[in-house]
């Protein structure tokens, strides 16, 4: 039985623009992906939302959950997100394809058992 990628979704900030977020929403949802968007204004410090994300992850035994980041994120915090965790981090203007391409590829590298 295949399983749908499930995909949730966060815009952390304080600033309300999340246009980017609810296009990837749907860019997820049409291929095919299950997406849960938990909206705006979450928090305001990514580095300390990734690590605590990471953290209760591995505290669950979830660790064959993949996390990506995306937004405006300074060039200089990318290596310390991936140290933490995160697989990959998008960046402003980063092609649809090319993120569902990454989900797709690397989610299928800890589950066997997930469509094509």
């Amino acid at each position: 039985m295949e399983r749908r990628i499930r995909v949730l979704i966060a815009k952390p900030g304080l600033d309300g623009h999340d246009r980017g977020a609810k296009v990837l929403v749907r860019a997820l949802r049409d291929a095919g992906m299950e997406v849960i968007y938990t909206g705006i204004r979450q928090t305001s410090d990514h580095m300390t939302l990734f690590t605590k994300v990471i953290k209760l992850l591995k505290e669950r035994g979830m660790d064959d959950v993949l996390v990506i980041g995306g937004g405006i994120i300074p060039e200089e915090d990318v290596p310390a997100l991936k140290d933490t965790g995160i697989s990959e981090v998008f960046g402003p203007g980063t092609p649809i394809d090319t993120i569902v391409k990454y989900i797709k590829e690397n989610v299928r590298k800890k589950h066997t058992n997930l469509p094509s």
